[in-house]
């Protein structure tokens, strides 16, 4: 057996070694979703559409603001959401204010689907968190907050940004 490293021998945490395991936590996390979604003929993506815009009351979005609540470019969400349009989960409708904009809004197959999906998410979360005690569910919900907070402190996200997700409940 190799000799160990004096910190290793006296159980010192390795702060890299945090980073690799929440990155493969993640990643295994995404292909089980990815494999539960498949037969649903639906992507992590356009469901992560479908969530965020369930989340807000039956209003919808305008589409440059769910591009910058979702963080991703108006072109990307704008194939998603053609996709989704396609698949009848989602319509573009004319804004009340602006008519010349679209508000994205699910549709009752998308909120069907949505609340289907939620179902599923409850069942692969109970599966993931499988062992893990109540205080330690606490435990690692507070330690995963605070590295969040720190992170965007780091300005790893715009500020403007933080603001919108935190006041769209897309904060945690």
């Amino acid at each position: 057996m190799a000799k160990l490293k004096k910190s290793e021998e006296e159980g010192a945490v390795n702060p890299l070694r945090v980073g690799f395991l929440i990155h493969d936590v993640s990643r295994l996390r995404r292909t089980i979703y990815d494999q539960r979604l498949k037969p649903l003929g639906i992507t992590r993506s356009q469901w992560w559409v479908l969530s965020n815009l369930s989340r807000h009351h039956g209003e919808g979005y305008m589409q440059v603001e769910l591009a910058r609540l979702l963080d991703v470019g108006k072109v990307t969400l704008g194939g998603l959401i053609d996709r989704l349009e396609e698949n009848g989960l989602v319509a573009r409708v004319p804004d009340k204010v602006d008519r010349r904009s679209k508000r994205v809004l699910p549709s009752a197959k998308g909120v069907a689907l949505t609340k289907k999906l939620e179902v599923i998410a409850r069942g692969v979360n109970a599966e993931i968190m499988r062992g893990i005690t109540e205080q330690e569910h606490k435990t690692l919900l507070n330690v995963l907050s605070k590295m969040k907070h720190n992170l965007i402190e780091m300005e790893a996200v715009p500020a403007s940004t933080v603001g919108r997700r935190v006041k769209a409940g897309a904060g945690g």
